[in-house]
């Protein structure tokens, strides 16, 4: 039972990292594809955690290189360049905490997501 509560509290937190990025994207770039935000949330997820294992540990730079990662997979996924990638990923942050403390305010979930780095 345990494994299949971990595997909905992941889809749900992932679904909700989605529409950080999607939120970020429309607002950055005028995409509106919440499906393209979902795939895009399950990679940064996958290489936030696998960057995150081999190269987190190093103190003051684990974390940085763990970012650019992150914003890499933001990059690659969006146009336009670094610098829409960065307000991207702020705003998908921005708008998971909202959603985030509002869910976790009426009891419905925990304050974190998938899928967006640092929430």
């Amino acid at each position: 039972m345990a494994t299949i509560d971990s595997i909905i509290v992941f889809a749900v937190s992932l679904l909700i990292g989605a529409l950080g990025i999607y939120v970020g994207a429309r607002v950055i770039v005028d995409t509106e594809d919440y499906t393209y935000a979902l795939v895009t949330a399950l990679i940064g997820a996958i290489v936030w955690g696998v960057v995150g294992f081999f190269l987190g540990w190093i103190p003051l730079l684990g974390p940085a290189i763990v970012l650019i990662a992150y914003l890499t997979v933001i990059n690659a996924r969006y146009p336009g360049g670094w610098i829409q990638a960065a307000a991207i990923t702020l705003v998908a942050w921005l708008s998971v905490l909202i959603v985030l403390y509002i869910l976790a305010f009426l009891g419905v979930t925990t304050f974190d997501a998938a899928g967006v780095p640092g929430v």
